[in-house]
């Protein structure tokens, strides 16, 4: 029971980390194409404890996470200096 609360808990890190960058993905308008996944994402995150859940599917999740945060750097970085010089315009 305790391998399972412990898996639960990095699928948990990995969703929350996801969803947390909404935001910034909105700002760069890059979450259009990702709404519908978003969406399921925060579908799973809601139902969490009830997913039976093995080592080999978060390890692969985690790695996807990690893959997904590394393709999103250079959009929001070229994106986020942007929006910095829009709000001193304003």
């Amino acid at each position: 029971m305790q391998e399972n609360s412990r898996l639960h808990s990095r699928l948990r890190n990995c969703l929350q980390t996801i969803l947390d960058l909404e935001p910034d993905l909105e700002r760069i308008q890059f979450v259009r194409p990702l709404l519908a996944e978003l969406e399921m994402l925060k579908n799973i995150y809601s139902r969490l404890e009830t997913i039976l859940l093995q080592e080999n599917d978060v390890k692969r999740i985690e790695d996807a996470t990690e893959h997904f945060l590394a393709e999103m750097k250079a959009p929001m970085k070229e994106g986020l200096p942007r929006m910095t010089k829009q709000r001193l315009l304003q």
